[in-house]
């Protein structure tokens, strides 16, 4: 079956120059071939993702036309405006795909939006709002190595897709021939018939002032002094972060030069993510050499951002991104509290996997947490929700520990610009009086406890790897643990049990102990892997980290 696909491909009169070679190059080697065609790269609720080059297991202009002639079938039984907006990152071909994907919907004779120029995630989901579209597409592979790409699909209400939505997608692309079922225009005839437009400079600037009215101390950052090193990391943050920083008098930026400019081989980090040290290294690098307050980089798609804060002994921290959640809700709260803008029955919101200090920071506010599954698209549902009952003006900040936040109803998926701006804001203010992020820190710590959030992963290779992870669930649910490490589990929360939660329905146990800990199992959604999220307290740091490692090693046996 899949030599007979490679050979249809061999025979068709292929436009991308680089497939060919690669076709060629795997010609008679049977293992090659099926790891090409043997598959089709999947479309899900991420819509798609996969190593780029040919084969219908690949990220390929067919791939994204058969997938975008899908996407088309469904935008024409949704009646509205028939229009789509779309943008792309600096990954390699990203501006083809982009391209590409608009062509498809020309064709089938739905509007198209395009960005003129590579932006980040929360602009294509300001511009699928904005115009009123029936869906987006952002063309990106988050922050997975250069070989990837993919097509993340958006709804009309610039959250992800749902998950009825993208099935009803995927059973159109699976009607769709790959090679030749999508229509298809050129991108200069789709601009010439007026069907592909670009987004307006009346757009991008209602964005900007959508951010930079969600400061909590406006004019603060113009006598702050605040020094700053940030990276792109070679992706789509460059423009906006800048431009907002410069826009709330951030002045004192230095770029890492070598991750400054769109560079889709990421050369200088294999793994453009900023949650691991390898992507920060230049950058701290530099901070030091500047002595900078502060070190930010944003990830390709700029929907995440990690920092390092400098030290009262002037060494460099990285912060978690539950510690810098959990730092942004305490500025956001106290601010606006003072400031008198905060809105009656403040709502925020978080994954259920992100640390419980927030619900205690929460509480001390009398800001309302509501804890959603893991997925961004769960905290945009919660502004819709009050979007619906006419109170959107209560949600005042969402984030997940995975480094994504975001603090207004303006997008409904993280937005490292808007994280940049409030961080740069916080560390000012901080500076301004004579403190630190990294004090600041410690103070919540100090009036909350200090928390320690850690995860472990456990892989389970091979084809028997995800019968044996669902074995564990299972047995989980039938012997459920009554005790862990020796303290007793005081409740545990199934959300496959939606009746209980109130939420869709999820593979994720949440064990709450005694002592107020928290352990927390799940199958990752993406990998062969069972996540565990351990939260523990202790008067210090070496106390967590002690209750950490005595619930893991109560667990590990569990997970062999």
């Amino acid at each position: 079956m899949y030599q007979e696909e490679y050979k249809r491909w061999m025979a068709a009169d292929l436009e991308d120059a680089d497939l060919m070679p690669e076709l060629t190059k795997i010609e008679g080697n049977d293992d090659e071939i099926k790891e090409h065609f043997a598959v089709a790269l999947k479309f899900g609720t991420a819509g798609l993702r996969g190593v780029l080059g040919a084969g219908t297991n690949r990220m390929n202009i067919y791939v994204v036309r058969q997938a975008t002639q899908g996407l088309a079938n469904w935008v024409k039984t949704q009646g509205g405006t028939q229009t789509v907006a779309i943008s792309y990152d600096s990954r390699l071909k990203s501006d083809v795909f982009a391209k590409t994907a608009a062509g498809v919907l020309a064709a089938n004779g739905i509007k198209v939006r395009i960005y003129d120029a590579l932006m980040p995630v929360p602009a294509l989901s300001f511009a699928t709002r904005y115009y009123n579209c029936n869906a987006g597409v952002m063309v990106t592979a988050s922050h997975n190595p250069a070989k990837y790409n993919g097509y993340k699909a958006y709804g009309p209400d610039g959250c992800q897709m749902t998950d009825d939505a993208a099935a009803i997608v995927y059973e159109e692309i699976q009607k769709t021939d790959v090679l030749t079922g999508a229509k298809y225009m050129s991108f200069a005839q789709g601009v010439e018939e007026g069907l592909i437009r670009f987004v307006g400079d009346d757009c991008k600037d209602a964005l900007y002032e959508a951010i930079e009215s969600r400061q909590v101390r406006p004019g603060l950052c113009k006598s702050a002094g605040l020094k700053l090193v940030y990276s792109p990391l070679n992706g789509s943050g460059l423009v906006p972060v800048t431009r907002v920083l410069k826009d709330i008098g951030i002045t004192d930026v230095t770029i890492v030069p070598e991750q400054e400019y769109p560079n889709g081989y990421f050369t200088t980090c294999s793994y453009p993510n900023p949650e691991i040290f390898a992507a920060l290294e230049l950058g701290l690098n530099l901070a030091k050499e500047t002595g900078a307050d502060l070190m930010l980089a944003t990830d390709p798609d700029a929907d995440r951002v990690g920092i390092a804060m400098k030290c009262p002994d002037g060494s460099y921290e990285l912060v978690s991104g539950n510690e810098v959640g959990v730092l942004l809700l305490d500025y956001i709260a106290a601010g606006r509290i003072e400031k008198g803008t905060m809105p009656e029955k403040p709502v925020a919101v978080k994954s259920l996997v992100s640390t419980p200090l927030a619900d205690a920071v929460a509480e001390h506010y009398g800001v309302e947490l509501r804890n959603v599954l893991t997925g961004f698209k769960w905290i945009g549902d919660q502004i819709a929700n009050l979007e619906a009952a006419g109170e959107v003006d209560r949600f005042i900040f969402g984030f997940e520990e995975s480094y994504g936040y975001l603090a207004g109803p303006y997008v409904r998926d993280k937005d490292a610009i808007i994280g940049s701006m409030l961080i740069c804001e916080m560390a000012a203010y901080y500076r301004s009086i004579g403190s630190s992020l990294k004090q600041r820190l410690e103070e919540i710590y100090a009036q909350y406890g200090r928390y320690l959030n850690k995860i472990d992963s456990f892989e389970f290779p091979g084809l028997s790897g995800m019968d044996k992870m669902s074995g564990i669930m299972e047995d989980l649910r039938k012997n459920p643990l009554e005790e862990i490490a020796g303290y007793k589990v005081a409740s545990v929360i199934d959300y496959e049990k939606t009746e209980e939660t109130g939420l869709p329905k999820a593979n994720v146990l949440v064990y709450k102990l005694e002592n107020n800990e928290t352990v927390i199992v799940r199958p990752s959604g993406t990998e062969p892997k069972i996540k565990i999220y351990y939260t523990t307290l202790g008067k210090d740091l070496a106390e967590a980290e002690a209750e950490k490692e005595k619930l893991a090693e109560a667990l590990k046996p569990i997970m062999e």
